[in-house]
């Protein structure tokens, strides 16, 4: 991902308060095998009328599964970077 992502308020304390660190969800997103779902955002607050949310399931590399959930964010009309709007450890 080259450092080309950005975490939420909301992801950082998901991921605070199950012993997460940003390398744990990097490292679930580069191993997962596919993305688990693609969401419609239902937020008041987005930009674009279709605007997704992709689920990712992944593990780390010590076997921890890890939930994300995020969008693909945009600049001047180009992918840019992934945003975590949900980030915490599988149940």
């Amino acid at each position: 991902m080259s450092g080309r992502y950005a975490f939420s308020l909301k992801a950082l304390i998901e991921m605070e308060a199950d012993g997460l660190t940003e390398l744990d969800v990097v490292e679930c997103i580069a191993n997962a095998v596919a993305v688990y779902k693609r969401l419609r955002s239902t937020s008041t607050r987005r930009k674009d009328r279709k605007e997704y949310l992709y689920v990712i399931q992944g593990t780390t590399l010590t076997g921890m599964q890890v939930y994300t959930k995020g969008r693909i964010s945009r600049e001047a009309g180009k992918d840019v970077y992934y945003f975590l709007v949900s980030s915490k450890r599988a149940e």
